[in-house]
């Protein structure tokens, strides 16, 4: 008896259908949120149009490939973080998982919470267990203060020879110093492995509490169980990727001609990163490029061209992937998922 093909459902093509619409909804929401939050921020359009004609499109290009290069840093970072624990995961769905964290990040309120779980998730559909995916989490923020706070030392003299306070360097100084205090602790003191097996008689409140407990030590002792010359590598690789970042500003400033110097661009660059931490907007929209705008003019810099180098600085380093953001999170629904490996256990 011949076997009867079924009619495919056209309702089954209406997510990958509207999938590239959904990113172009969200692209769209977050121009107009820009554009409402800078509403009043800057100097008038047109005198921001007219002062981007004196951009000198080589220093753009180099500000571009600047860019690009912080990006492959944190995504060589946290590739590198995924080998010191154990897991395998290819670049190409790395650096997919970061540009779409990325992304999730400027576009959504509280953005780094939301990106952080994400990351979570899609790196778990890549191979990596769940604690695991936590501890990389955990200390890729870690090793980004800890790259902050490597351009905070390397340039501080400079920069207080040339007049700002740096109240924000103690700061992140005691963060630093409290981390590594929690890295020892959890090198010298991770307890072993609790058991699987459910308490008779607990809620479902007390299961809750003790599963996220138990995952959050698994987390801490996959974190600990890296070694130096890991956290070494990881660390290298995010200051070099704030590094990156700075200089692609230093060569949007330079592409308008500036009279700003290299540290005092560091000292307004390093402030607004303290700044960047309180998350008021989606992706900081409006209170970093006022921030900037701020400390440009502060530096001797007119208002219209400071504010054309901000917006294409942040053209670069923000909006500008939020789309690609957004392809790369299509492309990962499309991937398969990898099973989950537990990591083999490694000698310190």
């Amino acid at each position: 008896m011949p076997v009867q093909e079924r009619e495919a459902d056209p309702r089954s093509d209406r997510p990958r259908r509207w999938r590239w619409a959904r990113v172009l909804v969200v692209v769209a929401g977050v121009v107009a949120l820009a554009v409402f939050g800078l509403r009043g921020r800057l100097p008038a359009p047109g005198d921001v149009l007219d002062a981007t004609v004196a951009l000198a499109v080589p220093w753009a290009l180099l500000a571009a490939a600047l860019q690009a290069a912080s990006i492959g840093a944190f995504t060589l970072q946290q590739q590198r973080l995924f080998v010191g624990l154990g897991v395998r995961i290819r670049l190409p769905r790395t650096a997919a998982v970061v540009l779409s964290g990325t992304a999730l990040a400027n576009t959504m309120p509280a953005g780094a919470a939301v990106a952080t779980a994400y990351t979570v998730r899609e790196f778990g559909r890549a191979g990596a267990t769940h604690e695991v995916a936590v501890a990389s989490a955990v200390v890729s923020g870690l090793a980004s203060i800890g790259g902050l706070t490597a351009l905070y030392a390397g340039g501080g003299l400079a920069v207080v020879t040339s007049g700002p306070r740096w109240q924000p360097l103690l700061v992140v100084l005691v963060l630093t110093a409290v981390t590594a205090v929690v890295i020892v602790a959890g090198r010298r003191f991770a307890s072993p492995r609790p058991t699987d097996e459910t308490p008779a008689g607990e809620g479902r409140v007390a299961r809750f509490l003790r599963v996220a407990a138990r995952s959050g030590r698994e987390a801490w002792r996959a974190g600990a169980g890296l070694r130096t010359r890991d956290w070494v590598t990881v660390l290298v690789y995010a200051t070099a990727k704030w590094l990156a970042d700075l200089l692609c500003l230093a060569a949007v400033v330079r592409a308008f001609g500036l009279p700003v110097a290299v540290t005092t661009l560091a000292g307004i660059y390093l402030s607004v990163q303290v700044v960047r931490q309180i998350p008021l907007t989606p992706g900081g929209i409006g209170v970093i490029e006022t921030a900037f705008v701020t400390g440009l003019t502060a530096a001797g810099a007119t208002a219209a061209p400071a504010a054309a180098a901000v917006l294409i600085y942040r053209l670069l380093s923000c909006w500008l992937l939020i789309p690609v953001g957004g392809a790369a999170a299509v492309m990962l629904r499309r991937a398969r998922p990898v099973p989950t490996a537990r990591p083999a256990s490694r000698s310190r």
